[in-house]
């Protein structure tokens, strides 16, 4: 039987690489819609742009795919966030940096999201409480052992968390003008408590809890010589760092884009 998408395996890990077509599809086939609508349209790319979108879907890739994808999604919970965090805070950003405002308002209308797609830029408590409630719920310990035990449910939890993303950027970098937060201050404010304060509960629980809450990767055969505890333990310690780096640096361009145009107006 071919596997699409990455679930748990009941079987001890190797590094024997396994073909997950599902993914590849997904991966390469925005791709090539993007190239060609770009082409068609502007005839020749905005470099910058092209680079990103390009960028963005690599990363969905490389946190999709064997053997990141794998891990996650039956050995390794560190993995699984880290899945978690490639998809949130790196591809999904990248993603709608790469997508030109003619792009996305004919893609967002012929969907028929354009309004929603506003809504959530503007509505900060709206989104902020959305993105944590699917941050959340898709770590729940009742939530992953049913999801990752199969293809479709896994692939669920992954499209999941690329909507969380988009969800999350958008009041900051959304390619409509006009649907992102009313000013730089409250976007700084919004990316910083949506990212650092509901989050703080899961990542405190995974890190100083004396028990695995996982069953699927406690039971998982081991990698290495990292304990189920250990692995949820790191888990909680990505969650609470790794998104220092990204979150703080945005906010500090964000700071510095307003000063340099106040400076001007002054």
């Amino acid at each position: 039987m071919i596997s699409w998408w990455c679930t748990a395996l009941a079987r001890p890990w190797t590094w024997e690489w396994i073909p997950y077509p599902g993914i590849w599809a997904a991966s390469i086939l925005p791709m090539f819609l993007y190239g060609r609508a770009v082409h068609r349209h502007e005839g020749e790319p905005d470099r910058r742009k092209f680079s990103q979108f390009i960028a963005g879907m690599l990363f969905f890739w490389v946190a999709s795919d064997w053997p990141l994808g794998t891990l996650g999604a039956g050995y390794l919970a560190s993995a699984h966030m880290t899945q978690f965090l490639l998809y949130t805070l790196v591809a999904a950003p990248l993603i709608l940096l790469g997508i030109p405002e003619w792009m996305a308002r004919s893609l967002t209308q012929r969907l028929h999201v354009e309004r929603g797609v506003i809504w959530f830029g503007r509505s900060l408590v709206a989104t902020a409480v959305t993105y944590n409630a699917i941050l959340l719920s898709t770590h729940a310990p009742g939530t992953v052992e049913v999801l990752r035990n199969s293809q479709l449910g896994s692939f669920a939890m992954d499209v999941v968390w690329m909507i969380a993303g988009f969800l999350l950027w958008l009041p900051v970098i959304s390619p409509l003008p006009e649907g992102r937060a009313s000013s730089p201050w409250a976007a700084m404010a919004y990316l910083f408590v949506t990212t650092s304060v509901v989050a703080v509960i899961p990542a405190s629980f995974l890190t100083f809890t004396s028990t695995p809450i996982y069953g699927i990767y406690e039971l998982a055969p081991r990698i290495g010589s990292m304990t189920a505890l250990e692995d949820q333990q790191l888990a909680g310690i990505i969650m609470k760092i790794a998104t220092i780096p990204i979150v703080w640096s945005t906010i500090a361009v964000l700071w510095f884009r307003w000063s340099a145009r106040e400076a001007q107006t002054a």
